[in-house]
């Protein structure tokens, strides 16, 4: 497989599972077989436990006994659950992180150029890629360890991809729309939490 940009093996299994899953590898209903992936990758089958543990929690995926792992049959609306949550989160993130990213979004601005380059290419990897480490730079910028750990445990990352190449209604300029951000952030808008909750809520699949 092409090593995605994660660090750890299970994060790579995890992302080949949903590659495989968004390009219609596995259908909704179909079974996703353990040993088998272990033995594509050349890895134990402890880490795709691992990940296919991962990928349940996030409800992407279902297991029943004596049936295996398979694959839930999504809807828009299932995806649009987390965005509440999330967007919840990003407001409070935010506003506890104003006053610092006030004083430098050098970090903000760098994603937000990946992003241009990424809805150049239209690249849907890329673009999700850039568009999680931006909002997570805005939670790891508030300094609050308890929100960032509940921000990561949504599975950003697994239900942006989703969103963007299976439920986008159409292209978006997804650098512009975090630019927008990053202006607020930079002219201390006193409305920065609502803004970026407004952003994310924008994002969610329309049902």
């Amino acid at each position: 497989m092409t090593p995605p940009v994660v660090h750890s093996l299970r994060e790579q299994i995890r992302e080949h599972i949903l590659e495989g899953i968004v390009r219609g590898r596995w259908q909704p209903g179909e079974r996703i077989v353990e040993r088998r992936i272990a033995a594509e990758l050349e890895v134990s089958q402890t880490p795709v436990r691992e990940a296919l543990r991962e990928l349940e929690s996030l409800r992407l995926i279902e297991s029943a006994p004596n049936k295996g792992v398979r694959v839930r049959d999504l809807t828009p609306a299932d995806l649009k659950e987390s965005y509440p949550v999330r967007a919840g989160l990003e407001q409070v993130a935010a506003e506890l992180a104003a006053g610092q990213l006030a004083e430098g979004t050098e970090a903000l601005e760098r994603e937000v150029e990946r992003l241009r380059e990424a809805d150049r290419a239209g690249d849907g990897e890329a673009q999700v890629r850039h568009t999680v480490a931006f909002h997570r730079e805005i939670v790891r910028a508030a300094g609050n360890g308890v929100l960032l750990h509940t921000w990561e445990s949504l599975g950003v990352e697994v239900w942006t991809t989703l969103s963007i190449r299976w439920f986008s209604p159409e292209p978006r300029s997804h650098a512009q729309d975090h630019q927008e951000i990053v202006d607020a952030f930079r002219r201390r808008d006193p409305r920065i939490g609502p803004l970026l909750k407004a952003h994310v809520l924008s994002c969610a699949p329309r049902v």
